[in-house]
C-alpha cells in the first residue's frame, strides 16, 4: 500500500492514495489554515469508520441481513498534551432495514472489532481504549 502527501500552502495538505483518490485536509484558521478541508486526526476517525463499516456490512451482506443504512457514530477523546494523541474512541453502529437479527448485528460489530477491523486493532494495540455499541433501527 502507497499514498503520497503533498503540500499545498499552509497547513493544506493534498493526500492521493495509492489507487489515485485524493482527498483534501487543512487546518483551523487559529492554526494557518482556511478550513477546507478535514483535518488530518478526523483522517484517521474517518478511516477507522470506513475500515469497521466495511467490516460489518460485508458480514450483514453474508448472512443476508436486509440492510437499508449503515452508519457509524464516532466520538473520541484525546489526550491534553503533545503529542494530543487518541486516549479513547467508541465506535457507535445504527443499522436500519427490515427483518433484521440483532444477533447477526451485534456477531458482526464484535468480529470487526475482534478479529477484521484493522485500523481498529492497530490503535487498541497503540493503547487506544476502543468501545462498540450498535442500534437498530426497523423499516
Amino acid at each position: 500500500m502507497q499514498t503520497t502527501v503533498k503540500w499545498v500552502d499552509g497547513v493544506m495538505f493534498l493526500g492521493e492514495s495509492g489507487t489515485g483518490h485524493s482527498v483534501v485536509m487543512d487546518g483551523a484558521p487559529d492554526q494557518g489554515g482556511r478550513n477546507m478541508g478535514a483535518r488530518p486526526m478526523e483522517m484517521i476517525l474517518i478511516g477507522l469508520g470506513g475500515c469497521a463499516s466495511f467490516d460489518v456490512m460485508t458480514m450483514l451482506q453474508k448472512g443476508r441481513q436486509q440492510v437499508s443504512d449503515c452508519r457509524v457514530d464516532i466520538a473520541a477523546e484525546r489526550v491534553d498534551a503533545v503529542p494530543a494523541v487518541f486516549s479513547s474512541i467508541h465506535l457507535e453502529f445504527v443499522v436500519t432495514g427490515s427483518n433484521l437479527k440483532e444477533s447477526q448485528v451485534k456477531r458482526a460489530v464484535e468480529l470487526s472489532a475482534e478479529k477484521y477491523c484493522s485500523a481498529s486493532i492497530m490503535l487498541e494495540a497503540a493503547g487506544v481504549e476502543i468501545s462498540h455499541s450498535y442500534t437498530i433501527e426497523k423499516v
